[in-house]
């Protein structure tokens, strides 16, 4: 029976395009570098991300709603950057990185998150709104 190296994680290739489009949520979304570094590590909840925690551990530039955390999230999900944390009793309130939350986060790792262009929230904004595929 082989062993599994979880070192090693496998390599997923994604369209250049699904790349493009997690880099922009990510840019566009309210949170901190800081934040993704850590789910890198391990799963991070929604009480350290909204409000005053937010900023007090780096998170967020200002403090969010637990709705307004909860929904940008949730948006992170669906663009394929982020998962729910699962345990023995089922889905938590806590969130890591994908596969392809953690390329990405790696491309930026030493370096300064990059300010989004109008453009690039026009767009991200036009496809959060109507969840286009694309």
């Amino acid at each position: 029976m082989s062993s599994v190296d979880s070192q090693n994680p496998p390599t997923f290739s994604y369209p250049s395009s699904t790349v493009e489009r997690a880099k922009r949520s990510l840019v566009c979304s309210p949170f901190n570098l800081g934040l993704f570094a850590a789910m890198r590590h391990e799963s991070v909840s929604l009480n350290a991300i909204a409000g005053e925690n937010g900023v007090q551990h780096g998170y967020t530039k200002r403090p969010l709603s637990e709705l307004a955390s909860y929904n940008t999230l949730d948006w992170l999900i669906q663009v394929g950057v982020l998962r729910r944390e699962v345990d023995g009793q089922g889905i938590t309130d806590s969130f890591r990185l994908t596969p392809l939350g953690h390329r990405v986060v790696e491309q930026y790792q030493g370096k300064n998150w990059p300010a989004p262009s109008l453009s690039d929230r026009l767009y991200n904004a036009m496809i959060r709104w109507f969840r286009l595929p694309f």
